[in-house]
């Protein structure tokens, strides 16, 4: 039985996001796969797949953690006000 989860990002930088974050895409364990992809201009999409329901947990932490940090870099790069 495989386990599924899928999370969406909604930020005006989803595509800095997805740039940041994609090229960790081959660097996966043997037991979980994950796919990120831009759905439209502001929507950045995760999905997780994984094997069993602890290698699921594994690869969300790895991965929100990655985006997470994505998300702090690019707000310490460009801060709000300079991006209006």
């Amino acid at each position: 039985m495989t386990h599924t989860a899928v999370f969406r990002f909604i930020a005006d930088d989803a595509r800095a996001l997805y740039l940041s974050v994609c090229q960790e895409m081959d660097d996966v364990g043997g037991r979980s796969s994950a796919r990120v992809r831009l759905a439209g201009d502001d929507t950045l999409v995760l999905e997780v797949t994984a094997a069993d329901i602890s290698a699921l947990r594994a690869a969300l932490n790895t991965w929100l953690r990655l985006i997470n940090i994505a998300v702090e870099v690019r707000e310490l790069a460009v801060p709000q006000e300079a991006s209006r």
